[in-house]
Order: structure tokens, then sequence, then C-alpha cells
């Protein structure tokens, strides 16, 4: 890496079973984070030392990072990759798609309990956004999703959203940079909610879309600036 001590990672002191997926995710979150550039190498013994974990539990959490798209493997090894407009705007078609479907499905079937869910994991969201906790917004949003998705019964749908879910989480990150952004999508999400808990199959379906279309333009705006400085450097 260019600075390594300048990475933050809390070093993992415990060793479970899952030590494998502790160490993935604390690498995802330090991605989300912004405290690994795109294009900055993924240096095997620089991540054992940071995370006290062997080398060979590295090069498998690269590996799961590479198949969601958050790392790439180039001549000179595995570094965090750049974000594609292309791919970017794929993945927001692909969102649209499933989760305006996925709204639609839950106000037809969702019980008391995923109702309850719902509101639960938008007040968690609210909550990380006033904390200033990005991390444990994303999470809680991934929950909230999570919840629409099979209390609607989309189980296959969820599962190729989580495909893509390194991708989704990080176009995420980048667009609640934007304290707007977070406002928007908060309002739009409850929207989301409101139509749900009233079995409006239509209006569900309609603020959903309403809410991954305003994410994509949010994402489109930032690219276009970060594309405008490079051109300019």
């Amino acid at each position: 890496m260019s600075n390594p001590d300048s990475l933050a990672l809390e070093r993992i002191e415990q060793r479970p079973q899952t030590l494998r997926l502790i160490a993935l995710e604390r690498l995802r979150d330090a991605i989300l984070e912004g405290r690994i550039v795109p294009g900055e190498r993924l240096v095997e013994r620089t991540l054992s030392d940071r995370l006290g974990v062997s080398r060979s539990v590295i090069r498998e959490v690269i590996r799961n990072l590479e198949s969601e798209g958050l790392v790439e493997t180039t001549g000179s090894g595995p570094r965090l990759a750049t974000i594609n407009r292309d791919e970017t705007s794929q993945v927001y078609a692909i969102r649209l798609q499933l989760e305006s479907a996925a709204a639609a499905a839950c106000a037809r079937k969702a019980t008391p309990e995923v109702l309850r869910a719902l509101t639960a994991e938008l007040d968690a969201i609210a909550q990380a956004h006033a904390e200033h906790k990005p991390i444990n917004a994303l999470r809680a949003t991934n929950s909230f999703y999570e919840t629409m998705f099979l209390g609607g019964g989309h189980t296959v749908a969820w599962e190729i959203v989580q495909r893509l879910h390194g991708r989704i989480s990080r176009l995420r990150a980048m667009t609640l940079s934007s304290e707007q952004r977070k406002a928007d999508g908060l309002s739009q999400m409850r929207e989301i909610v409101s139509a749900i808990k009233a079995g409006d199959a239509a209006r569900a379906e309609a603020a959903c879309r309403q809410h991954v279309e305003g994410a994509a333009r949010q994402a489109d705006i930032l690219l276009t600036s970060r594309d405008s400085e490079v051109e300019s450097v």
C-alpha cells in the first residue's frame, strides 16, 4: 500500500472458526469507509500484520473481495477496483427491476413482524446517519432490503442481490457521502414502508423506483465530477 501506517485496521485478537469472515468484514469496511483508495495495492504481508491473521487467510479474503467486484488483479497484484461507469449503470438497472418488484410483493404479503422489522431498520438507519456512522447505516440498509425481499417471498431475487452486495454497498457508501442524498434517501424509504403498510403494491413499486433512480442520479453526478477532476490533472 502507498502508506501502510495510515491504514487503521483493528487487530483480531480472538481466533474463532469464522476468522476469515471477520477479516473479510474488516477489510470490506475499510474499503467502504474510503480508508483504501481506488487503485491502491492490497499487499498480503501488510494486511496480515495489520489484522493479525495468516497470509493464507488474506489470500482467501482478497479472492472473496474480487468475486464481489471490489478488488481487481493486475500484473502488479491485487488492488482496489476503480468504480466503472458502465458497471454502475448495470447495477442500478438490476436494482431498479428487482427492488421495485420486491417492494410490490412485500406490500401484498408482509406480516406484522415484517412491518415492525422494516420500521426498526429505518430507525436504525436514521440513528446511524445522526451519529455519523456510515458502516452502521450500510448494515441497517442491507437488513432493510433483506427484510423487504424475504417478506415479499422474493428469495431467489435476494440471492442475486447478494452476489452484487460489494458493488451495491460501495455505490451506496459513495452516494451517501452527500448529506442531501442521506435525507432524500431516508424519506423515500419511509414512503416505501408507508406504501407496504397500506398494502398498496403499485405505490410501493413506484416509491422504490423513485428511490433507486434518485440514487443512480447521485452516483452519476459524483462519477462525472470524479472524471472531470481526472481530466483536469
